[in-house]
């Protein structure tokens, strides 16, 4: 696991963002797999500006949504797919037969699932899978007792989730309770994996998931049996990691690889 202690979101942002563009330029049919929230936000604003400004061509790339809410219509306001589209899928040319979210409508949902995590093997598995965490150390909708090796289902949410995503709803509106999500062992299967925290709401989170014990109770420490995850975080949310003068050092021990040309 590597950890990037950044100067800000901006610069978590940027890295992240690189690192797709670049994938991008070697793989025109990436497999991506994407969160939504306020984390990820910074990155898509930048992707959407190398389309728009820098004729980068997403129509080839393959994306598959972490989650989405059971309860919501399509269109809503506060669904993912709106999320998705307003923050990424419409200002771009992602192509929409290339586009997937977990299944929440209609009957066997169980079997639907089943046939998402079939997509994902069909593309070819995800390339790169975008992460936050929850202040729980939820991944996805993956909250605290899931099973390590769980794949895509349906999944209720815990009372700590409900409030931290209350203020995405409307005073009043009923908030579901309920979504379909991949599994920490679909998460698992990704080849690289990118996460961001930041904040101080987020130092514990990342201090379990990075330096704690590996537990069921607590989803994000899985990603410690990756092989290749990179943690982006700011000064606040890596407040609470033991071994931060370590990490500053790797930073700038592969600053200097680079420069080299070694890496």
């Amino acid at each position: 696991m590597h950890v990037i202690i950044c100067s800000s979101p901006e610069e978590a942002a940027d890295l992240v963002a690189r690192e797709i563009l670049d994938a991008l330029s070697r793989k025109p049919d990436l497999v991506l797999g994407l969160a939504t929230g306020s984390t990820p936000i910074r990155v898509y604003d930048r992707l959407l500006h190398a389309h728009q400004e820098d004729g980068a061509d997403f129509s080839g790339v393959r994306t598959f949504n972490l989650d989405e809410y059971i309860g919501l219509p399509p269109a809503h306001p506060h669904g993912y797919r709106t999320f998705m589209h307003d923050h990424l899928f419409g200002g771009s040319n992602f192509t929409r037969e290339n586009i997937h979210f977990p299944p929440t409508e209609g009957p066997d949902l169980v079997e639907k699932c089943t046939a998402f995590e079939a997509k994902i093997r069909d593309a070819g598995g995800i390339d790169i899978q975008i992460l936050g965490i929850g202040s729980n150390g939820h991944i996805g909708f993956n909250e605290p007792t899931s099973s390590l090796a769980s794949r895509t289902r349906i999944t209720s949410l815990t009372e700590k989730t409900l409030r931290d995503n209350a203020p995405f709803f409307d005073a009043g509106e009923p908030q579901p309770s309920m979504a379909v999500t991949m599994g920490i062992g679909t998460i698992l299967d990704a080849r690289r994996i990118l996460v961001q925290a930041f904040g101080l709401k987020k130092a514990e989170a990342v201090r379990q998931s990075v330096e704690g014990p590996v537990s069921s109770f607590f989803p994000g420490s899985a990603l410690q049996l990756h092989a290749n995850v990179t943690f982006h975080v700011d000064a606040e949310a890596s407040s609470r990691l033991t071994m931060q003068a370590f990490y500053r050092r790797s930073q700038e021990n592969v600053k200097e690889l680079e420069a080299k040309n070694v890496l």
